[in-house]
């Protein structure tokens, strides 16, 4: 049996949004289970602030699937923002920056836990000043593919290409806050350039949009399964 999925949602997502996807892998015989959060969880997050909420509630999740299945680690599919956050999860670097929490929190550090990490759609870099101060955090401690017994997997998608003009707008903003630029591939949301890092297995997939809502098909329509599935054997 494959190693135990946990998936983190994106910013602002709840576990319900994930349930067509976590049924899509517990039917082809990957033990899934998405992070219970809701949209209200997001809410002390908002503007820039810690993520250690939403670790809280990974870390009890992993540690829950960790037991359930009594293995020695999981993979860990994080979903756009969902990504990054994981790989503060992973990391050693005690995140401290917002001065919420001690430095023997126990929320981060969990590389030996991880198997594999596939990040969905998720902007590695940002030049949004909302989340600078965050994924600062992540980039500087943590450049690339840091951890080498961790496999890392970021899947982008290149679905629309940012314009000044109707239906393209939203996603030249978007592009623009992330890398600088708008006139560039994407999910409508995140950049390709932004969804991918050096050192990892870099998957650019062909129309696939940000998320579930999303007006075309995202990382989790059953059509686009195969491209990242096989990564978490």
């Amino acid at each position: 049996m494959p190693l135990p999925t946990v998936i983190l949602p994106g910013y602002f997502a709840a576990a319900s949004d994930y349930r067509e996807l976590e049924k899509s892998l517990v039917d082809r015989g990957f033990p899934t289970v998405t992070v219970p959060l809701g949209k209200g969880d997001w809410l002390p997050t908002f503007g820039g602030r810690s993520m250690v909420p939403i670790l809280r509630q990974l870390d009890r999740t992993v540690k829950q699937m960790l037991q359930q299945y009594g293995v020695p680690q999981i993979n860990l599919v994080g979903h756009s923002a969902g990504g990054w956050i994981s790989r503060i999860y992973l990391g050693e670097k005690p995140y401290t920056i917002h001065g919420d929490v001690l430095e023997d929190a126990g929320l981060w550090e969990a590389h030996p836990y991880v198997n594999t990490l596939i990040t969905l759609g998720t902007p590695h870099v940002s030049q949004e000043r909302w989340t600078r101060k965050n994924l600062d955090f992540v980039k500087i401690h943590y450049p690339g593919a840091f951890h080498p017994q961790v496999r890392y997997v970021c899947a982008a998608g290149k679905a629309v290409f940012g314009k000044r003009g109707l239906g393209t707008w939203l996603a030249y903003k978007s592009y623009e806050l992330t890398v600088g630029k708008g006139e560039t591939w994407g999910d409508g949301i995140t950049p390709v350039e932004a969804a991918v890092l050096d050192g990892a297995e870099n998957l650019v997939l062909e129309r696939v949009w940000h998320s579930p809502r999303s007006p075309g098909k995202w990382y989790g329509s059953p059509e686009v399964l195969p491209a990242w599935i096989e990564y978490l054997r």
